[in-house]
Formats: structure tokens, sequence, C-alpha cells
């Protein structure tokens, strides 16, 4: 049998890993109630000029706050190695491995930083939380509040949360979560702020220190009271939305019932986390990612509840710009968010309306954790105003369509695109020719996290990609999104073309942002379309931005190019490669249109599109 790679063998395994909280009540402080007005802020000073922030930031890098930890061998080898460990089951064959060594150093920040910089990185925003701080808050509940080193106790109750019921997996799952949270541990030992830290890091490098808040963060939703992940405000059920799941299929219910940011408390508690870090830390500007997760108030907010959050979202503005006088440095405010606006002014947050009155300088809309192909950023400048920088964001995952690797046994339900520059390539350059100011990174680190045979984050990629100039004439994959299980969230991410049935005799267009590419490369269009496997409609024509409809087409199951070791489709599916000349392709939008020219319904899978050197058709 193929080896089986799960999801939770990725970030997602470390982030919900954790355990029993300290069962401790957060009260803000006098600082804190005071920080969060009930009456309306000040106005906030005039507009930065038109885009002032894409003028000194086009290459941001978005790592989270185990950025650093995921991979300890890696930044200190002296230090630290791999080794197997036992697993609960193994119906895989693959052998866990688990970092052993220490203890952690800030030396593992600044050579992770200096990979960075001499990757081309300008920005390096740093998540500072998940839910609680998981730096050394003086002013919130941190992330091992309560730990002492060896308490197996500590962790346990965030074992439910990762899908593990018996008494043997949590001992396993402690096992594995626990080095990994001592590696934190051993810093406070040592007295070292790692957030503070990593400021210092990037002032030595020349790159710029963004920090980054998790506005409803739940990967402890499974267990609210036992979960060390969790806010103790979490705890407090009143404090939690009601209405945010509504489909039953789609949503986990917990996973929809974050803070309800219409609470004065969770207002005050949030104002407070941000004040420390942009008041006690020498960062120079401020991410407020409402990604994870997408939820504020109650759905079907009122005028009043949206009024009072853009209140409380100037009040904010109003805490960078005193940070800016004081320094004399600019201090940039922007929101990673959903592209769905309207859906977000659904849940309180009219961003439309706080980029026009200057309350934003940046946005950075993308998917939850599969990068979008789709993007409309042309539609989102329009909405948004020509001051607000936009961002295109690159998330890790390319879609859902499952591929394998033949030669080591290997199948993997979604490619991880940092190590294929190709489709980083595209999938910049379909932002970049909408309008896109520049890019920023999201869970590219993902790829060295999973420590997949033969894949890993190929870093030397990042230097070029936010110039489209650079782009052009360079081979390029691109793909469309597809509809997955979790991973999506609904209503918040674009609604997806693919996998779709197509009816005997359908016709249905496809849209996809794409750059027109220089005609002197020798540079050929390569469209695969990948169906079920079990379909061979007679006829399947396709067309590329209106040209006559092509029915020559070459069975494959090769990807178009390899993600790493990933090399092919799996048995589930196959592939039809059709030529087109590369002078089809424009700038901006292009159409796909396919014809079912069978007599049963076919599924259409996905739509792959390679810009790749001319070959011969019988090459």
């Amino acid at each position: 049998m193929p080896i089986q790679f799960p999801i939770n063998n990725s970030r997602r395994q470390f982030l919900q890993a954790a355990a029993l909280g300290t069962g401790a009540t957060f009260l803000p402080g006098a600082r804190a109630a005071a920080a969060s007005p009930t009456s309306p802020p000040p106005v906030p000073a005039p507009a930065a000029p038109k885009r002032a922030v894409s003028a000194r930031h086009r290459n941001l890098f978005n790592g989270d706050s185990c950025v650093f930890f995921y991979n300890p061998e890696k930044w200190l080898p002296e230090n630290f190695s791999l080794h197997p460990a036992p697993t609960q089951s193994n119906p895989s064959g693959l052998t866990a491995l688990t970092v052993r060594g220490g203890p952690f150093t800030a030396l593992g920040i600044h050579r992770y930083i200096d990979l960075l910089a001499d990757s081309g990185i300008d920005t390096f925003v740093i998540n500072a939380n998940a839910s609680r701080a998981w730096y050394p808050s003086k002013s919130i509940p941190t992330i091992l509040d309560g730990y002492r080193r060896g308490d197996r106790e500590y962790f346990r109750g965030h074992a439910i949360c990762q899908g593990i019921t018996d008494r043997a997996g949590e001992e396993q799952f402690i096992d594995r979560i626990m080095p990994f949270m001592n590696l934190y541990q051993d810093l406070l030992d040592a007295k070292v702020d790692w957030l503070a830290e990593t400021a210092t890091a990037c002032r030595r490098r020349g790159v710029s220190p963004w920090v980054s808040i998790r506005m409803n963060d739940l990967h402890g939703h499974r267990n609210y009271d036992g979960s060390y992940f969790n806010l103790p405000l979490l705890k407090r059920p009143e404090m939690r939305l009601k209405h945010g799941a509504y489909s039953p299929t789609l949503h986990d219910p917990g996973y929809r019932a974050g803070l309800n940011y219409e609470r004065p408390e969770v207002r005050a508690l949030m104002f407070e986390q941000i004040r420390e870090v942009v008041e006690d830390y020498d960062y120079e500007g401020l991410e407020l990612d409402w990604w994870r997760n997408p939820l504020c108030c109650e759905p079907g907010a009122s005028p009043t509840t949206v009024a009072m959050i853009s209140d409380w979202l100037r009040s904010i503005r109003t805490l960078t710009q005193r940070r800016a006088a004081r320094t004399g440095r600019p201090y940039p405010l922007g929101l990673r968010i959903p592209g769905r606006l309207d859906t977000l002014l659904a849940i309180g947050l009219d961003v439309p309306e706080l980029c026009r009155d200057g309350t934003l300088d940046f946005v950075n809309p993308s998917g939850f954790w599969n990068t979008t192909w789709e993007m409309p950023h042309d539609e989102l400048r329009l909405r948004l105003g020509q001051r607000v920088t936009i961002f295109g964001v690159i998330e890790d995952g390319a879609n859902f369509l499952p591929t394998r690797s033949p030669e080591l046994n290997l199948t993997q339900r979604i490619r991880y695109i940092s190590a294929t520059p190709e489709m980083l390539r595209a999938n910049a350059a379909g932002k970049l020719v909408l309008g896109a100011d520049g890019i920023e990174w999201f869970n590219f680190y993902c790829t060295d996290q999973v420590r997949l045979p033969g894949i890993t984050a190929d870093y030397t990629a990042l230097r070029d990609i936010p110039h489209l100039d650079r782009l052009r004439g360079k081979p390029k994959h691109y793909t469309f999104s597809t509809s997955g299980n979790s991973l999506n969230q609904p209503p918040f991410d674009l609604p997806t073309l693919l996998p779709i049935v197509l009816p005997p005799g359908a016709i249905h267009p496809f849209r996809l942002p794409m750059c027109a590419e220089p005609a002197d490369r020798k540079l050929e269009l390569m469209l695969q379309i990948v169906l079920a496997a079990d379909d061979a409609p007679a006829a399947l024509p396709v067309s590329f931005n209106a040209c006559w409809p092509s029915v020559a087409s070459t069975p494959s199951d090769r990807l178009l190019f390899p993600c790493g070791s990933l090399t092919h489709l799996t048995a589930a599916h196959h592939g039809r490669e059709y030529r087109f000349p590369v002078s089809l392709v424009r700038d901006g939008w292009n159409e796909v249109v396919v014809e079912n020219g069978g007599d049963r319904p076919i599924t259409l899978a996905a739509i792959e599109l390679a810009v790749r050197p001319l070959t011969s058709p019988s090459a």
C-alpha cells in the first residue's frame, strides 16, 4: 500500500498540541480598561501618501509563533538531531521522528533571519500569539503559565484537540509535544524574550520587523476548558460566539465559537495584547490577522455594531501613530483577511470604510490554508481605493488534488508549493498582474516542518517573486483552487469551481489570472485536464482565450512540473494534455473552456497549466 501522509503531520499537528490550562481567570488591569475607550477615539491623522507601504515593503515573510522552533535541527544542528520515535499506530509505515538535544538558544533565531535576509525578504512579520501569548508577556496569559519542565499533565488536556481519546495515545502525544514546548522553556530559563530577539535579529540584517496578532485563534476549540492553548476568557461561554456555524456538514460548531468582540471584556483583552507589542517592543508595523479565525461579531452585525468595531480599530490606529511619532519611523497598520469583503461586513468588519478613512495602510487578502489562484485583486482595488497597499498572499497549499511519488511509494493530498518554484512564480504572477503591490508568504516553512522525503522549502525562490518583470519568461505552473474539507472555511474562502460534474454536451468556462510571456523565449503553454479515473469521453474539446477548440490531447498521469518528489497523479485521476502557443496568454484574466463531447457525465477534478520550454509534439 502507498504511504499516506495525513495533513496532521504538518504544522497543524504542532499548533494543535498543548495541554491542561491553569484555570486562572484574567481581569484586564486599569491600563487595559482605559486603553479600550467606550467613546469614539480621536480622528486618525491624515492619510499616508498613496501606497506608501509598498515603497519599502514588497517581500513580506509571515512566520507564526512556532516558526523558529519547528525545526531546531536545521537552525541549531550542533544542539539538536532527529531520531525515530514510537507511534500509537503506524498504518502508513511511516517512522515518526522526534528532535533530541538542547538547549534552544537565540542563535537559532538569528540564523533563520539570516536565511530570510539572504533570500531577499525585506519585511519579517512575526506572529506573537495563537490564543494566548507565546512570548513572555507581562500583560496577558501566556502559553507556558504554570508549566514546570517535565510536567506531563500540563499537556494532557490538548490531546483531544488532535482527535486522541485513549490513554496510550495521550502519552505518545505528550512525548511529542513536551520536547517541543521545552524549546520555549529553554529561552525562558536563559531569560531570552524571543519576540524581542526577533526584532533585534531583523535590525541586524536590515529586515523591517513587523508583528502580527491573531484575532481569534481556535486551535484549542475541542476543549475550551482544558487546552492550554486557550485564553481563560474562552472558558466563559458568555464570551463566545454562538451563531457562526450554519452548516452541519461543513462546520464544527466549536470551531466557529470564538471570542465575541461585541463584549467589552474581549475588546479590552485584545487591546492590551496589541498595546504591549506596539509600545513595549521594537517593531515598526502591525498586522491584525482576521483569518485565524474569521470570527468577530455575531453574523448579521448591525450598523451600530459595525461602527463600534470600526472605532475600536481606530483606537489601535492611534496606538501605532503614537509609536511612529516617538520613533520617527512609520508604523503601518493592516489586516490579513479573506477576500470576501461583504462577508466580513456581516461579522462587523467594514474593511472598505477603514481603508477610505485612512485607518488601514495595507490589506492582505488570502485563503485559509490553500493559496488562492483566483483572488480578484483588481476588484479589491476598486473597492478599497488607490491609497491602501494590497499584498498578494501565497499560502503553502496548492489545492486538494492528490499527487504521488512512485519512486518513494508516497501519496500526498496537498502539494506544498514552497517546494516548487514554478508554482510560486505562477501564483505570484497571477496576483501581481491584477495589481497586487507585493507578496506576503504565509506557511512557507510548513514544507520544512512536515519532513516529507524529497520535499523541502526552496528559500532561493523567494528573492525575485515580488517583481513581475523578473517572472516573465520563466517556467510557471498554474492551477485552479479546489474544494476540500476542514481546510476550506466557507463562507469566507472564495467559492471554487472545481471539482465539477459536466453533463453530456456541457460547456463550462474557467477564469484564471496569468501574465503574458515574451515571444522570444521559446516557450509553450501546456494545459492538463484532470478527470476522474473512470471518465473517458469520446471527445473533450478545450479552448484557451477563445481560440478554436482543440480535440488533440495526449494522455498522461505525470504532473506538469514536479513538486519535490511528487511527480504523478494518483490512481483516482488521469490527465489529458493540450498544447497551445504561449502567445495566447495575456496579462490579467485568461479563460479556459472545456466541453464534454461524450454521452456520459464526467468529473473534472482539476485544470493545470504550465508555461514551459517548447518541445516538439513527438517529444
